[in-house]
């Protein structure tokens, strides 16, 4: 969701990442379980944006289910294996793009002139929030820079850029200091936590980690598997008498933690009543003051975007002066420093691409609209565009990533450096059989280096034309990442399905590019063929359609309970399909909306293991020949197969790719994907998918997850029903959950919206 929504949707998100229980079943994090931080069990299910919500199964501590999601898993260390050494080394890479990027992001912020006087008249909550800001610029109370956003349109950036050299693959963690270890860990004792975490701590806080969470206990909430209640006990533990509901410690940690629950919920800022109302249920006494002393620590920042004026709403008339006569109303949001930033970044740099002139000199766009000419439908549409534009919208199902390889197609005939870029290695290697192996490259192998052209020698992407295909999937940080990597000139064209599932990662950058409509958005008129494509393209339209299967393309099996789905799923994947459509077991999907419960992932996947690679999971519960799910950071999977196991960890084949995962990674970043979630599935395709839906997941269906899922068969779709009319309320009246973002206000006062 913009700036545009309401408050209320975002109060109400930032109260289930608050809620004990607020978070429906269903998580997308790769593994399977993983130690707490009270020592018990987490098991992780599905949310909305794919990654992984935390049920702690430690009866001792009194947690029942809990909100949030697992953050990136740490890069495995090198190892001998020089193919788990090629594998590290993308991710090191990745990993020291990310940080290149922010320190870029920091650069340009100090560099910046002062806060913009604004809000002059504003009144209660944003009039404190402002002031919390004001008083630190004034000095009063100190903390880290920070600022309010413009109250005016920023001018693009100059066409000059700083040189951004590529980075170079690094270590993704320093070795730890063994005194400041065990300085944690007696603080950890103390405390009655796991001294396990002793690492962790050190790692996320600094050398200093033992004196600063000995001051401030609550720091311990800067780890992903600590919760609120578990912080309150080590506090107690701590300070003893000296520890309370209001203490302002702790209402800054949790005002912190709350916005991090956000960002994994898909937010990249949260309004500041939500922020108060998910404050107050955790017994915060005093919201108000919990975000502003965060505010003045620098641990978030402040915000005030304009609020737009519904349509048809006159504007009064300026005073004779000039200045209007009434200040527009503003919404006060709240975020972390890290996303703020990215977002910000990325409307910088898409101004920049828009309000740079493309390539004309030198017979490009002459020898483009020659293209376009020659060109059918909406692919001429697409190519003419791009001729003129420097950044281009495109929407379209499966079929319509034809037209953007045309573009690229024409564009390499003409000369040009183009490529396309993909989420995933199964999209690159569809893509692949049109283009050819060396223009197509999966966005993170591109920001890598991995994969690709490279760089030139003044650390820009070295392309002239750049069309990235499943753009939905882009969250903030990696678009800015690539938008950066652009240099002035560059065409860039965003592919996507507007209706699948959103990125794992916080933001929504191709829906708020399309809301802003500060470009072209060439919207294809070439349908998905069939009656899958009929049924998909339905259910975009917020209809279940009964279509038309002489061939079985589609069917419907009904079930009464979720031990019947498991028992039908396995007869489909193992007997029915293959003998019927002649698609072998290997080559079929399941999809659920959940890991946990009697259908989820789990139970799926080890029902089918037990009939279709069954063995005794000697490493790590995992045999050769078993079909994994293999995610190195979240939001990302890939489909394997087991092949071996030795010292140097888990042997996988990865559409062709080797790759080598560490032992004490195997439990973290693999799980087996026999039975996927849909945030698993995007970008992939398969020639046969099983969709099942027990009667407990009715609840985690929306018009999104639904389209996303059906949407992954190529020729055989079969529908495990046992939610009944849930299924046909969830595609007409339930949409995906909306998200809280800056985009697309950011980037209306750089780029004026086109008609």
């Amino acid at each position: 969701m913009s700036t545009e929504s309401t408050a209320s949707t975002a109060s109400t998100a930032a109260d289930e990442a608050a809620s004990p229980a607020g978070v429906p079943d269903g998580a997308d994090a790769p593994d399977g379980s993983a130690p707490d931080a009270a020592g018990g069990t987490e098991e992780t299910e599905e949310n909305e944006d794919g990654s992984g919500t935390t049920v702690t199964a430690n009866a001792s501590d009194e947690l029942g289910e809990a909100d949030g999601a697992e953050v990136a898993a740490s890069a495995d260390a090198p190892g001998e294996n020089t193919e788990a050494t090629a594998e590290l080394s993308d991710t090191e890479a990745e990993l020291a793009a990310q940080r290149e990027l922010r320190e870029r992001i920091a650069r340009r912020k100090s560099e910046k002139q002062a806060p913009i006087e604004a809000g002059t008249k504003l009144s209660g909550t944003a009039a404190d929030l402002l002031a919390a800001v004001r008083a630190v610029e004034s000095g009063e109370k100190p903390a880290a820079a920070f600022r309010e956003p413009p109250a005016a349109p920023r001018t693009p950036a100059p066409a000059a850029q700083e040189p951004r050299p590529r980075p170079a693959p690094e270590p993704a963690t320093a070795p730890l200091s063994e005194q400041a270890v065990t300085g944690v860990r007696a603080v950890l004792a103390a405390g009655s936590a796991p001294e396990s975490l002793a690492g962790q701590v050190t790692r996320t806080l600094g050398d200093d980690a033992g004196d600063r969470l000995r001051e401030d206990p609550w720091l311990l909430l800067r780890l992903p598997s600590v919760r609120p209640d578990q912080a309150d006990g080590f506090a107690r533990a701590l300070l003893g008498d000296d520890c309370g509901p209001d203490d302002e410690r702790r209402g800054r940690a949790l005002a912190v933690w709350l916005l991090e629950q956000a960002a994994l919920a898909g937010h990249t800022a949260l309004d500041a009543p939500a922020l108060h109302e998910a404050l107050a249920h955790r017994s915060v006494p005093d919201p108000d003051a919990a975000v502003q002393n965060a505010i003045a620590e620098g641990d978030v920042l402040v915000f005030q975007d304009a609020l737009d004026d519904p349509p048809g709403t006159p504007r009064p008339a300026p005073a004779e002066d000039g200045e209007e006569t009434e200040e527009r109303p503003v919404r006060v949001l709240v975020g972390l420093e890290r996303y703020a930033m990215a977002e910000e970044s990325l409307a910088d740099g898409l101004a920049r691409l828009v309000n740079s002139p493309v390539a004309e000199d030198d017979g490009t766009r002459a020898g483009l609209e020659r293209a376009a000419a020659g060109a059918r439908s909406s692919a001429a549409e697409l190519i003419g565009a791009a001729a003129s534009h420097g950044l281009v919208l495109h929407s379209g199902g499966e079929s319509a990533r034809a037209e953007p390889a045309a573009l690229v197609t024409a564009a390499r005939e003409l000369g040009l450096r183009a490529a396309a870029a993909v989420h995933g290695e199964d999209g690159r290697h569809r893509l692949a059989a049109t283009l050819g192996d060396d223009a197509v490259c999966t966005v993170a192998g591109l920001l890598s280096g991995a994969e690709g052209p490279g760089r030139d020698a003044e650390g820009a992407l070295a392309l002239d034309l750049l069309a990235v295909l499943d753009a939905p999937q882009l969250d903030v940080e990696t678009a800015a990442m690539l938008v950066e990597s652009l240099a002035d000139g560059t065409r860039l064209v965003l592919n996507g399905d507007p209706g699948v599932l959103a990125s794992a990662g916080p933001g929504r950058v191709y829906a708020d590019l399309l809301a802003s409509r500060g470009c072209p958005a060439v919207v294809s008129r070439t349908p998905d063929p069939g009656p899958l494509g009929e049924l998909v393209s339905g259910i975009g339209a917020g209809e279940l359609p009964a279509v038309e299967a002489p061939d079985k393309e589609v069917v419907i099996v009904p079930v009464r309970d979720p031990g019947e789905a498991v028992h039908r799923t396995v007869q489909l994947v193992a007997e029915s399909v293959p003998r019927a459509f002649g698609i072998p077991a290997e080559q079929a999907r399941v999809i659920t909306p959940v890991h946990g419960g009697a259908a989820g992932t789990r139970a799926l996947n080890e029902a089918l293991k037990n009939r279709l690679n069954p063995g005794p999971g000697r490493f790590g519960g995992f045999d050769p020949g078993d079909v994994v799910a293999y995610s190195p950071v979240p939001g990302r999977t890939h489909q394997g197969r087991v092949v071996r196991a030795d010292a140097a960890g888990l042997h996988l084949d990865c559409g062709g790719r080797a790759v080598v995962v560490a032992p004490e990674s195997v439990e973290q970043q693999v799980r087996h994907g026999w039975a996927l979630t849909a945030h698993q599935a995007v970008g992939h395709r398969w020639p046969a998918a099983v969709v099942v839906l027990p009667g407990d997941a009715a609840g985690a269906l929306t018009r999104a997850w639904v389209y996303t899922a059906c949407g992954r068969a190529e020729r055989h779709l079969s529908v495990v029903q046992g939610v009944e009319q849930a299924l046909p309320k969830a595609v007409a009246e339930i949409p995906a959950k909306p998200r809280t973002t800056r985009l697309t206000t950011l980037l209306r006062a750089q780029v004026p919206a086109q008609s």
